[in-house]
């Protein structure tokens, strides 16, 4: 069984990923980031693992190469 300290709650992991409170939500809904629900409270709960693992899928190299203008 999963400890507790391996999850984090919304503001941790938009933190962790970049984005807002609100995007974690949606993305959470949507089915886009595995995300459990605490029985006791319902505050939703993201394993740090899967939030790693989503950064890495929607990760992109940044180009350092400037695109020409015109």
């Amino acid at each position: 069984m999963a400890k507790l300290s391996e999850y984090v709650k919304v503001a941790e992991a938009a933190e962790i990923l970049g984005v807002s409170q609100g995007t974690v939500r949606t993305w959470a809904e949507a089915g886009k980031i595995p995300m459990h629900k605490n029985p006791a409270n319902g505050y939703r709960l993201f394993r740090r693992d899967d939030l790693e693992k989503f950064l890495k899928t929607v990760a992109r190299p940044v180009s350092s190469q400037k695109k020409p203008k015109g």
